[in-house]
C-alpha cells in the first residue's frame, strides 16, 4: 500500500480504536461514578444501556447515510458530535446528564462507524489490498478495548473524568488527520433516491425496543420483557412491509440473498454475544468473589489483546493459506474452547490457571472478527458498502446486547445469596451460555445456507485471488 493508502488506514483505525477505548474505559470507571454522583443501580444500567441503545438503534440509518450522503461527511461530522457529547460527559454532574451524553454519543458511533467501514471497503479493491486494510482495522479495534480496561482502571483510580475527556483529546487528533487525509467523497447520484423516513423510524425504533427488551431483561419484569420484545417485532414487521413498498428503500432487502452476508452476520452477533457475555462474568469474578482491583483485573484481561497483534499479521497469512471460511471456523472453535476451559473455575483459581482461557479467546477473536468482516462486505455493491457495515454492525451490537443480557439473568437466577459458594454457583451455570453461543456461531459457520458458488462463509477464497488490485 501507498503512503496515501497507510494514512487514511491511520485515520480510520484511529476511530475504531476511540470507539473501543472508550466502551472499556466507561466499564471500568463505574464503580467510581456512581460514588461520586450518588448513582442508584438502575441509574447506572442506564448509563451503560443509553450508549447501546444508541449505537444498536442508529446503526442501519447510519449506514444507509454513509451511502447517500457522502462517507467522509458522515465520518468527519460525527466524530465531531462524537467528540463534544464525550466531553459532556465528563462535565456531568448528575445522572441524566451522563445518560443524555452517552446515548448521543452512542448515535454518533452509529453513523460513524459504517461511514468508517465504507471508506476502507470503497478505497481498497476487493482482494488481497482491502483483505490486509480490514484485518489491521480489525485488530486495532480489539486492541482499543483491550488498552481501554487498563488505561481505564489508570485515569478512574485518578479521577473518573478523565474517562471522558481523554477520548476528547484523542478524537481532535483523528479529526485533524481525517480533514487532511481522507478522500473526499464522489458526487452521489441521488436520482430518484430520497431519506427512507418511514423506513428509518421503523427500524430505529425496532432496533431500540429489542436491544431495550434484552437488555432490561434481567432487571424487570417477564411481562413488561415481553411487551417490549413484542411491540419491537411489530415495528420490524412493519418495516419490512414499508421496505417492500419503497421505492428508496432504507434496507434493499435484495441484500439478504446474499448467502456469505447473511451468514457472516448470524455467526458475528453469536460471537458477540459469548464474547461480551464472557467478558463481563469473568470481571464479576475477579471482582466480587476475589476481591481484585480495577487495575488489578484490567491488567488481568489485557492478555485477550494479543488479537491486536496477530489479526495484522498472523490472521493474513492464514487467510491466504485456507481461506476465510476456515479461518472463521478455527476461531470459534477455539472460542469454544476457550469458554470450556474455563467452565470449572474455583474460588482460588490462580492467574496461571486462568492464563490458558484468557489467551486463546484473544486467539480466537484474532481469527474470526476480521475475517466475518471481510465476509460480510464481499460481492456488495459500492453503492450498498455502507448499508452492509450497517448490518454487520447491528449483529454484533445486538449480540452483545443478548450476551450481556442473557448471562446476567442466568446469574442472577441461579445466585441464591452473597455467599462465595453462591455466587460461584451464579458463575458456573452463567459460563454456559458463552460456551452455547459459540458453538451455535460454529454450527452456523459451518451447516449455514450456502452461497451459489457452494463455499462456505467467503464467496471467494483468497488463496485463488489475483494480487492485483480491482478498480476502485
Amino acid at each position: 500500500m501507498s503512503a496515501r493508502d497507510w494514512g487514511v488506514l491511520f485515520v480510520l483505525c484511529g476511530a475504531i480504536f476511540l470507539e473501543g477505548i472508550d466502551v472499556a474505559m466507561l466499564n471500568v470507571a463505574l464503580p467510581s461514578i456512581r460514588s461520586d454522583l450518588g448513582l442508584s443501580t438502575g441509574e447506572l444500567q442506564w448509563v451503560m444501556s443509553a450508549y447501546v441503545l444508541g449505537y444498536g438503534g442508529f446503526m442501519l440509518l447510519g449506514g444507509r447515510a454513509a451511502d447517500l450522503f457522502g462517507r467522509r461527511r458522515m465520518f468527519v461530522l460525527w466524530l465531531t458530535v462524537f467528540l463534544l457529547f464525550s466531553g459532556l460527559g465528563g462535565f456531568a454532574t448528575d445522572g441524566w446528564t451522563l445518560i443524555v451524553a452517552r446515548f448521543v454519543t452512542g448515535v454518533a458511533a452509529a453513523f460513524m462507524t459504517p461511514a468508517g467501514l465504507s471508506i476502507i471497503t470503497t478505497s481498497f479493491g476487493e482482494g488481497p489490498r482491502r483483505d490486509k486494510a480490514l484485518l489491521v482495522y480489525s485488530g486495532t479495534a480489539a486492541g482499543g478495548f483491550s488498552v481501554g480496561l487498563v488505561v481505564g482502571g489508570l485515569l478512574a483510580a485518578a479521577d473518573w473524568r478523565w474517562v471522558f475527556f481523554a477520548p476528547v483529546v484523542l478524537s481532535s487528533v483523528i479529526l485533524t488527520a481525517a480533514l487532511a487525509l481522507l478522500p473526499r467523497s464522489p458526487r452521489t447520484d441521488r436520482t430518484g433516491q430520497s431519506v427512507d423516513l418511514a423506513g428509518s423510524v421503523s427500524i430505529t425504533g425496532a432496533i431500540v425496543l429489542l436491544v431495550l427488551a434484552v437488555e432490561r431483561a434481567s432487571h424487570t419484569g417477564i411481562g413488561w420483557t415481553l411487551g417490549t420484545f413484542a411491540a419491537g417485532l411489530v415495528l420490524l414487521a412493519a418495516f419490512v412491509a414499508v421496505e417492500r413498498r419503497s421505492s428508496s428503500p432504507l434496507v434493499r432487502l435484495g441484500i439478504l440473498r446474499n448467502a456469505s452476508l447473511v451468514r457472516a452476520n448470524l455467526a458475528g452477533l453469536l460471537f458477540a454475544a459469548g464474547f461480551f457475555g464472557f467478558q463481563f462474568l469473568v470481571v464479576l469474578y475477579l471482582r466480587e468473589l476475589r476481591g481484585w482491583s480495577t487495575v488489578q483485573t484490567s491488567f488481568a484481561m489485557i492478555v485477550i489483546g494479543i488479537d491486536a497483534i496477530l489479526s495484522p499479521t498472523l490472521t493474513p497469512r492464514l487467510v491466504r493459506r485456507f481461506g476465510n471460511a476456515k479461518v472463521i471456523s478455527g476461531g470459534l472453535l477455539l472460542a469454544a474452547l476457550a469458554y470450556a476451559l474455563f467452565l470449572p473455575v474455583g474460588a482460588d483459581w490462580t492467574y496461571p490457571a486462568m492464563f490458558p482461557a484468557l489467551i486463546t479467546l484473544g486467539l480466537a477473536f484474532a481469527l474470526a472478527y476480521g475475517p466475518l468482516t471481510i465476509v460480510a462486505m464481499e460481492g456488495v455493491e459500492e453503492r450498498e458498502q455502507g448499508l452492509a457495515g450497517g448490518l454487520l454492525y447491528t449483529s454484533f451490537q445486538f449480540g452483545a446486547a443478548l450476551g450481556l443480557s442473557t448471562v446476567t439473568a442466568v446469574n442472577v437466577a441461579a445466585t441464591d445469596s452473597d455467599a462465595p459458594a453462591a455466587l460461584l454457583d451464579g458463575y458456573h451455570a452463567a459460563l454456559v451460555v458463552p460456551l452455547a453461543a459459540a458453538l451455535l456461531a460454529l454450527l452456523v459457520s459451518v451447516l449455514g445456507p450456502r452461497s451459489p458458488k457452494g463455499t462456505a462463509l467467503a464467496s471467494e477464497d483468497v488463496a485463488n485471488r489475483t494480487e492485483t488490485p480491482a478498480p476502485h
